[in-house]
């Protein structure tokens, strides 16, 4: 049946889409704390350490992305989905394996993350220009709001729980509540019935396909009004490589905060972005499109400067509610503001561009990450955890200004 929004119909064939994707964002949420603990606790690295880790998560992006977009946009997306989540599963329960037979080493868990991460990106460009086939353009912005609320409540759940999996079977067993939900979503995606058109029957060269991939660029870049949105995102992702790299060991290092702590601290990021999203809608039509990302970018800056205030707390517990509510903070900012960056995206885009588009960004954004991700760990061990977080808050509020200072700051599609 369709999935609905407030009452109203989305597509025929969206909630199954939705349950794959809420479901493995449930997996992932646990995987996130799982790895990071891992790396701090389980191997006994530092903040440089999770740096490389979520540098080598997000590589294939750097490397590889702007090709797969171009592969993408040739074949039926589904099938691909489906491979995807079914090989993620397999990777994923390579850790625990490893760790069992006691030969999981930081070289070891990288080289699982580099391929994890490239089969992920094969599949974000596949779901993400999947969704305009299966929806249509006046209700994109419902839609995403919809995945973007299963994302939030697995971000809610997802920690809380790998919190309690972590302190009671270990990190690397964790990690199998992820893999399962991958095969999950490879089974909802496999009964899903949608009509897609008929792979590109061009001929292979070298020459085209370079055309292709370069056209993706021009488009983004170009005169496709996507380019100050594309710029300030990825802005926006140097402050959030940072944060990802710093949290963790702030919290366990410095904060001294438990597993379970730290895991009922990222839930409540979850509960802001349920709210986050549930909201969506509502303040996108009063401040319109380019108005909610920028409001929500000042939020994430005033948020992390609030996580940075718990090294002042005396307590672990209090420290713990200090660096939640800025991690609500900066959650209602993610769930409010994806769904309209995504909405602006796919809206400008037409269908044969769709995954070079999302590809070409997704690499872009995440080439930020693989850069900035080591230096926050390095400037996190010369010069602190409150130093690192300081910092982050700035590149948020930068995002936000470069939106307000432009004509974007009036956007709004309907």
């Amino acid at each position: 049946m369709a999935a609905t929004t407030g009452g109203e119909s989305i597509a025929p064939g969206f909630a199954r889409f939705w349950w794959a994707e809420a479901v493995s964002g449930f997996g992932t949420a646990i995987t996130l704390l799982a790895l990071q603990t891992l790396v701090v606790v389980t191997l006994q690295s530092d903040a440089v350490a999770v740096g490389w880790l979520n540098t080598f998560r997000w590589l294939p992006y750097l490397v590889l992305g702007l090709v797969v977009g171009a592969m993408v946009d040739r074949v039926r997306r589904r099938p691909v989905m489906i491979v995807t989540d079914l090989t993620r599963a397999v990777l994923l329960a390579a850790i625990p394996l490893a760790w069992v037979l006691g030969v999981l080493t930081f070289p070891t868990l990288m080289v699982i993350v580099v391929l994890f991460g490239t089969v992920s990106l094969v599949n974000d460009g596949a779901s993400q220009s999947f969704i305009p086939r299966l929806v249509p353009r006046s209700a994109l912005q419902r839609a995403h709001a919809r995945l973007d609320g299963a994302d939030a409540v697995a971000q809610t759940a997802g920690p809380a729980v790998g919190g309690a999996l972590i302190r009671l079977v270990g990190a690397p067993l964790a990690v199998l509540v992820d893999a399962a939900s991958y095969l999950f979503s490879a089974l909802m995606l496999t009964t899903l019935r949608v009509s897609e058109p008929a792979p590109v029957a061009e001929r292979w060269s070298f020459r085209r396909f370079g055309g292709e991939v370069a056209a993706g660029v021009r488009w983004v870049y170009g005169e496709s009004g996507l380019r100050r949105m594309a710029v300030a995102t990825q802005v926006w992702f140097a402050g959030q490589a940072t944060l990802l790299v710093v949290v963790v060991p702030f919290a366990y290092l410095q904060l001294g905060l438990s597993a379970l702590q730290l895991g009922l601290v990222f839930a409540l990021a979850g509960v802001g972005a349920v709210v986050g999203a549930a909201t969506s809608t509502r303040v996108g039509r009063r401040l319109g499109t380019g108005g909610a990302i920028w409001c929500a970018n000042l939020t994430s800056a005033a948020g992390v400067v609030v996580m940075a205030g718990a090294a002042l707390a005396p307590t672990g517990w209090l420290a713990a509610a200090v660096l939640a509510l800025g991690q609500l903070g900066h959650g209602w900012s993610m769930g409010l503001s994806n769904s309209h960056e995504m909405t602006f995206r796919q809206a400008l885009t037409p269908d044969e561009l769709q995954a070079r588009t999302n590809t070409t960004l997704r690499s872009l954004n995440r080439a930020v990450i693989v850069v900035v991700s080591p230096l926050a760990g390095l400037c996190a061990d010369r010069f602190g955890f409150v130093a690192a977080l300081a910092a982050a808050a700035a590149i948020f509020a930068s995002a936000a200004l470069m939106l307000i200072l432009s004509p974007l700051r009036r956007v709004r599609i309907e």
